[in-house]
């Protein structure tokens, strides 16, 4: 070919109105190579460059994927003309409550409305509408800090690894010293809520949609639901469970096919899974307690919307914070057992661990509720501990980066782990385990915003997932020098 038959840069955007898509798509040949980079329209996006056999062969890549975009209605653009739109954040009033106050053992700060929280046996971590996550001691100390791009809709775990859902569309892992971006949500999902299991990623957004992504970060299924609004997304290995403004859904995890749908009773605006229930709180001022069957086998009448849920593991209680800065629990057949004041605003999302009930609340606190028996009992009666409030530490927030600490051969060789190398897989950029005793037709889950052809590196250690066929990095990633 003696003749270049497309321009040596292309961009395109699609911007929709009524808070539709709002993204670009941008082409680049230099010789072989071709350069795709994507994301929402104002912000740097996720890039990648693949190689290719001849000058020929990379120019028909590029108008492929062109052409692609352009039949899904993209548009030829001047960068920088159209601005960065920001996504849907969630608007819910929060009213004072008028009950006693519970027990609340100490709260903490973050400086901004929270959405995201979990809780394990180690630390209870909390991420705002700034950005800010924070992971807590049990006694209320704060160890970790991370600052993420945009704000917080959800944390939560999969196993040993801890993400972090943000408004940017990208899903960060948090298990190391420095935040890395493990998915992107590329394809118009303004994301309400997420949840992960063993890789998959499932997302539910405002337009009462469900996506799973994998974990090499590629698009597996979508579906739309009868409503919208979808603020629940609960997966396991069977199945994703969805919630939206008519009902809560079953779909399998694997092929996308509904397996059942039921309808509750007003908007789902939470959800929480236990075992083989789960549980939709709803802006009609219940929680409903619905088997993985699709059965519905309880409900939790409160005197507010219904803004989050949780249940002990047992399934023994049932807890739910409303609109008007109270929480509840019920015992497993509907009795209402107690109702007390926040005191720091509205529960947006909550989680029951060791007697303990945590929540985030829309003036930005992290709380720590005593949820015994003779705690609660003394709260009723008037009797509460002065809670303590946590002190912001000074501790530097770690933030995202593609630049990474480099180690040689011999460092490495004394510091332990296990070596991955990345190298070029169908015009992709694949990562496998290149130290001994792993398998070599298995990939590694790797962040692809630190993907480099041919490049080693580092990592604390690797995992087989739980269902096989993958390998998942867990700890610190250094490149190999």
């Amino acid at each position: 070919m003696n003749h270049r038959t497309i321009e040596p840069r292309t961009y395109l955007e699609l911007s929709e109105e009524g808070g539709g898509a709002h993204k670009f798509y941008e082409v680049v040949v230099d010789g072989t190579e071709v350069t795709i980079r994507y994301g929402r329209i104002g912000e740097p996006g996720q890039s990648r460059t693949a190689r290719h056999a001849t000058v020929a062969k990379a120019e028909a890549t590029a108008a492929k994927k062109i052409a692609e975009k352009l039949r899904k209605g993209y548009e030829p653009a001047v960068q920088g003309q159209r601005q960065r739109r920001p996504v849907t954040r969630r608007q819910i009033v929060s009213h004072r409550s008028s009950a006693r106050q519970a027990p609340v053992l100490w709260r903490f700060r973050s400086g901004s409305a929270a959405f995201g929280i979990f809780v394990d046996d180690e630390r209870a971590w909390v991420g705002n509408q700034a950005g800010d996550v924070y992971a807590l001691s049990h006694d209320g100390r704060v160890t970790a800090r991370y600052g993420l791009p945009d704000g917080v809709k959800c944390i939560v775990a999969d196993d040993f690894w801890i993400y972090a859902g943000c408004d940017d569309g990208k899903v960060y892992e948090l298990g190391g010293k420095i935040p890395h971006a493990a998915y992107e949500i590329a394809d118009n999902v303004d994301i309400f809520w997420l949840d992960v299991h063993d890789g998959v990623l499932g997302v539910s957004d405002a337009q009462g949609g469900i996506t799973t992504i994998d974990h090499e970060d590629e698009f597996q299924w979508s579906r739309r639901s009868a409503g919208t609004s979808a603020w629940m997304v609960r997966c396991d290995d069977e199945g994703v469970y969805h919630g939206h403004s008519a009902g809560v859904a079953m779909y399998d995890s694997r092929t996308g096919d509904r397996l059942w749908e039921v309808p509750t009773s007003g908007q789902v605006l939470f959800g929480w899974q236990e075992g083989d229930e789960v549980f939709a709180g709803t802006s009609r001022q219940v929680v409903h307690r619905i088997g993985k069957d699709g059965t519905m086998r309880s409900t939790y009448r409160c005197d507010g919307s219904v803004f989050s849920c949780a249940a002990s593991p047992d399934g023994r209680y049932v807890f739910a914070g409303d609109n008007h800065s109270s929480v509840y629990c019920f015992a497993r057949d509907g009795r209402r057992l107690w109702k007390l004041a926040t005191g720091c605003g509205s529960a947006y999302s909550m989680q029951f661990h060791g007697d303990r009930l945590y929540i985030v609340t829309t003036d930005g606190s992290l709380a720590c509720i005593d949820a015994s028996e003779a705690a609660i009992s003394a709260a009723e009666q008037g009797s509460v501990p002065a809670p303590v409030d946590v002190k912001m530490a000074s501790i530097a927030a770690a933030t995202p980066s593609t630049e990474l600490e480099t180690v040689t051969a011999a460092e490495a060789s004394t510091a332990g782990g296990v070596v991955v190398e990345c190298v070029q897989e169908n015009g992709r950029l694949r990562v496998r385990v290149a130290s001994p005793g792993f398998r070599e037709d298995w990939r590694v889950q790797f962040p692809k915003d630190i993907r480099r052809p041919g490049a080693r590196y580092l990592v604390d250690e690797v995992r087989a997932s739980d269902r096989g066929g993958f390998y998942r990095v867990r700890g610190d990633i250094r490149r190999l020098g």
